[in-house]
Order: C-alpha cells, then structure tokens, then sequence
C-alpha cells in the first residue's frame, strides 16, 4: 500500500484494488486529511503529496475562475507557512511595529494584548502570552522576533494536547458522522476521505443525508461515482434518519469497509437540527449501538468567532469526536484554532490551507504554531 492512506490507515487490503481514474481536479470547498497509527486500527494520517483528486463543482459559484498556472510544488511547512501568511503577517508585523526600538512597559504589553485579541487568540491565551513577554523584560528593549518565539512557544502549548490523528478503528463499517454548517466544505472532505480510501482499496459508501438540499445531494453522488464509490440517497426532503438507517444496513450487507455520512448544516433553527441529528443517532445504534465510530466537525476559519458557536451547538447535539479545520488561508484571524481547542479540547485531526488535496494535512501542533507567529 502507498499513498495517503498508507500512512492514514495502517490499513493493507487483501489484493490490490485496480486503480481508480478521475479527471483533473477542479475548484472546490475545503480540503482535508487525517491521521493516525498502528494495527489493529485503520489509520488516516498523511502524505497527500502523491495522490491528485478531482473535486465537484463548487455548489454557489457558476462562473469558476480560470485556472491559474502551474506552480512548483512546496512541502507541506511551506504550504503551511503560505497559507497562513494572512494571520502571520498581521501578527508579525504588529510585533515589529509595538516593540522595535521601543523599552518594554505596561502601554506596550497593552497594544500587544490587543493585537493578539484581534487574531481571534482569546482573551486567556493573549493573557498568558503578554505575562510570557513581561515577565523579567521590564524597562528593556525586547527584540520581534523574541515575542514571536514566545508567541509560538505558548501557542504550542495549548495545541499539542490537542494534536491527535485521526483513526479508522477496526469496527465494519466504520462509520464516520460529518457535521458543520452548510459551506464550511462537509461534502468535499467526505468526497476526498472517500477517494483516498478507495485509491488504497477500501470500499466505501457514501450517504447523502442532507436531504434539505438538492445540491448537497448532487454533489455527494458526483463524488460517488468520480471514486467509484455506492452512494445511498432519497429524493430532496426524505426523511434523513431512515436514509441513514438504509445506508448502514446495506453496508453491513455488503461488507463495506467505511460508511461516510454527510448531514445538514443549518443552525438557523436550532431545534430542528437537534431533532434531526439526534434521530439519525438513534437510528444507528439501532443497529450498531457503537455508531456512530466518530463524529467529524468541519469548521470553516474565516467564520472566526462563529466557529466557537458552531462547535458548541454540534459539540451537545452530536457528541464531537474531532475537528478538522478548513480554509485557514482566507483568514487573518487563524488564532481562532487556538481559541477553540483552548475552549474545548476537541482533538483537531487535520487542517486546510489550500484547495489542492495537498493543502489539507494532519495537524501538527508545532508547524502551526510557528508558522503563524511569522517564524
């Protein structure tokens, strides 16, 4: 086995699955990838480097823009570092700017404070950070790239415990809940878990249990049949949870290996969307009263604070396994990561910076800390 999913799943099939064609990849929403360890589990960890996938047609923009030209390829710190450029300029260049030549005081602890509040930090991760910097530096000169390198340190510190690859566990079929609110890239994460699972020879359904949206359906069948996966849906306003029920009974029939199910996202009415995801548990456990195995929450970065929201109302309805976080390089406010899992120590599995298949990576608490302190 090679690829992604070697390294992702730990996972080696009993023949060799004839490879699977697509087209060159389009625009899409979001991108990830996952990771994870030995045997007896199927792991998702990453090397998306080698595998190229296609992606559906982005549900809200008809007139996509032109393809841009073909670039060099970069590992993945360089990735990273570029696509959380936005943040970590904005961070690096307001430290030059407060402490360049300046002797350090209370006013200067101050504008940094309120620099860190700005890139959605949080109010006790930018309270630990300014004490970091004060601490012994009174009535000096302090250099940028110091605070920098006490920013990433304690950056660090709140993401490590949080930095967990994501697992397939031995269960058949695994299933994976998706959830998130409608745009922050469910259906392309599923889409490109999908794929690199059957380009390692794993046999996959895909459920399309956002039966409120027609386009979410359309776009999950494209995936399907893009990665020659079984997609299960019903028409536009179906009954989700006894879509949900079909779907893991059919593949437990055919003895699929992954059961991905996308979900709808609206949090417009909360209750409703309680009531339809906790049926759709319900339904599960009837069968398998360990579905489901996990519960992905994708999270869009550039909604910044909403975010805290989002995983707060998915958090109680769902039961959060782990977060993967898209869109990180349309946002200055990347901090917003380090809020969250300071806030609620969900395991954050993967991340995107990109909308390339290779922009989306295991999370790696360290890169990401220095990358957007600008180091």
């Amino acid at each position: 086995m090679s690829g992604f999913f070697k390294k992702l799943f730990g996972f080696k099939p009993a023949e060799e699955q004839p490879a699977i064609e697509v087209p060159v990849a389009v625009e899409a929403e979001a991108e990830i990838v996952v990771a994870v360890e030995p045997e007896p589990e199927i792991a998702i960890m990453a090397k998306a480097a080698e595998v190229i996938l296609p992606e559906p047609e982005p549900e809200s923009d008809p007139d996509p823009a032109p393809a841009a030209a073909p670039q060099a390829k970069t590992g993945w710190i360089g990735r990273l570092r570029q696509g959380l450029s936005k943040s970590s300029s904005v961070l690096s260049s307001g430290i030059t700017g407060i402490f360049s030549k300046r002797k350090l005081d209370k006013a200067t602890l101050e504008e940094l404070e309120e620099l860190l509040l700005k890139a959605d930090l949080g109010l006790d991760m930018a309270d630990r950070i300014t004490k970091a910097v004060g601490q012994g530096r009174y009535d000096r000169e302090i250099d940028p790239e110091e605070v920098k390198a006490i920013l990433a340190s304690e950056i660090a510190k709140v993401l490590k415990p949080v930095e967990v690859p994501f697992a397939f566990g031995g269960q058949k079929p695994f299933v994976v809940l998706v959830v998130g609110v409608n745009g922050a890239g469910k259906t392309t994460t599923i889409g490109k878990l999908g794929a690199i699972a059957r380009r390692e020879g794993l046999s996959v359904m895909l459920a399309a249990c956002d039966t409120f949206r027609a386009a979410a359906i359309e776009q999950l069948t494209v995936w399907g049949g893009r990665i020659g996966a079984e997609v299960m849906s019903r028409p536009q306003g179906a009954d989700s949870a006894g879509l949900a029920f079909d779907a893991l009974k059919q593949a437990k029939e055919t003895a699929t290996d992954i059961l991905l199910i996308d979900t709808a996202g609206r949090l417009q009415n909360k209750a409703d969307l309680m009531a339809e995801l906790d049926k759709i548990i319900r339904v599960l456990r009837k069968q398998d009263a360990t579905a489901p195995h996990a519960v992905l929450l994708v999270l869009d970065a550039t909604t910044g604070q909403n975010a805290i929201l989002q995983a707060e109302v998915f958090s109680k309805v769902a039961g959060v396994t782990g977060i993967i976080m898209t869109k990180l390089d349309g946002t200055a406010r990347g901090g917003i990561l380090v809020s969250l899992s300071e806030r609620f120590g969900l395991p954050v599995h993967a991340i995107g910076v990109g909308e390339s298949v290779d922009d989306l990576q295991p999370f790696d608490a360290d890169a990401f800390a220095r990358a957007i302190a600008g180091l």
